[in-house]
């Protein structure tokens, strides 16, 4: 069975976006429409449907075909995404050095998840020569944008003092920014100083919401440092981050 599209629900790319809650399969025949029209933003929409396999059926290969057709017209989100897909190996071999190349043209191009994600290879030393302090520059310009993972890690260098000057009180702050902007990580990092600073009431306030939003390899991590907190009540935090990452995969290694 065809479907009937108009003309606006082809070429209008919110209208798609919310097509996509509402019926996935339609809105992706209308993308698919839309992309080989040549509009590029469908073009990139298509490839992210295309990599969750969200009303179409999932391809890797050509998401990332279709990331970098968009990436060639300018698509700033669309040369991220394909960057993503080099580093991770989807549809296409792991290649770290593609990466950072799509990565740094979106980044320098002012585009924030381009930034971190170039932040995070230049400060790991993966596809580029390890440069800690231009990571640290590629992170702040992702910060200044409000991008809050970006600010989590703004605020891990300024604590302790990697290749800039230590500063607590701007490390707090940014800390502060992360977590209302909604970063788990960053919660977790208020979180820290605030317990340190006897606040625990509102820390354990952060360390729930950090509980709510984190990701399986952050449970396991902050599980723990949590056990070894000086504070019984930051401690018994330790258990419930256990239940969670239990129930997202299974038992924490001993």
């Amino acid at each position: 069975m065809g479907f009937l599209l108009r003309r606006e629900e082809v070429l209008n790319v919110e209208q798609l976006q919310n097509m996509l809650d509402d019926s996935p399969v339609r809105a992706a025949q209308a993308i698919l429409v839309a992309a080989k029209e040549g509009v590029v933003d469908a073009q990139a929409l298509l490839g992210q449907i295309l990599l969750e396999g969200r009303g179409i059926a999932r391809d890797e290969a050509l998401a990332l075909r279709w990331f970098q057709i968009a990436a060639q017209s300018g698509h700033l989100m669309a040369r991220n995404m394909a960057g993503r897909c080099l580093e991770h190996g989807w549809g296409c071999a792991a290649d770290e050095a593609a990466a950072a190349r799509e990565y740094r043209l979106a980044a320098e191009a002012g585009l924030d998840w381009a930034q971190y994600n170039y932040a995070n290879l230049l400060a790991t030393g993966r596809g580029v020569a390890e440069d800690r302090a231009q990571a640290l520059g590629f992170y702040r310009l992702a910060a200044d944008q409000g991008h809050a993972k970006s600010m989590n890690l703004v605020g891990r260098y300024l604590e302790d003092g990697q290749v800039c000057p230590r500063d607590l009180e701007a490390a707090v702050e940014w800390y502060r920014r992360s977590a209302e902007g909604g970063d788990f990580r960053g919660q977790f990092s208020y979180a820290a100083v605030l317990a340190d600073k006897g606040q625990v009431d509102v820390a354990l306030e952060w360390l729930r919401k950090a509980l709510a939003g984190g990701n399986l390899k952050f449970l396991r991590t902050a599980c723990t440092a949590l056990g070894a907190a000086n504070d019984p009540q930051i401690r018994a935090m330790a258990d419930a981050y256990q239940q969670r990452a239990i129930s997202l995969s299974g038992p924490i290694p001993l």
